[in-house]
């Protein structure tokens, strides 16, 4: 998980309120999915942390920090007009942390 285009730490993503690419770890409501989420101070909406409106209209979904593996900015993002890549997979490298255990 390294390297300017791929995907990077979330120790190493913006804060500053931009959109971003994210992998949500897989847990017992699903398999690994991409999100785009962004960085919100707290407001009337929640206390600060990771939050997702795009993929869902009309709602305001909040990620905990161990629900994210990992970041990458936009694909596109500072590209030439009319160029667009590809919505990348969920990073699937080794993951040792299981979000809240298999509960089975």
């Amino acid at each position: 998980m390294s390297g300017s285009a791929g995907w990077r730490h979330m120790e190493g993503a913006p804060r500053d309120g931009s959109r971003i690419l994210v992998t949500v770890r897989s847990s017992e409501q699903g398999p690994a999915e991409v999100d785009v989420a962004y960085w919100a101070r707290a407001d009337q909406f929640g206390t600060e942390g990771w939050r997702s409106a795009d993929s869902h209209p009309g709602q305001i979904f909040a990620y905990a920090d161990p629900e994210l593996k990992c970041w990458m900015p936009l694909p596109g993002a500072g590209e030439p007009e009319g160029s667009t890549a590809p919505m990348p997979a969920p990073w699937d490298g080794e993951d040792p942390q299981e979000l809240h255990g298999s509960g089975i």
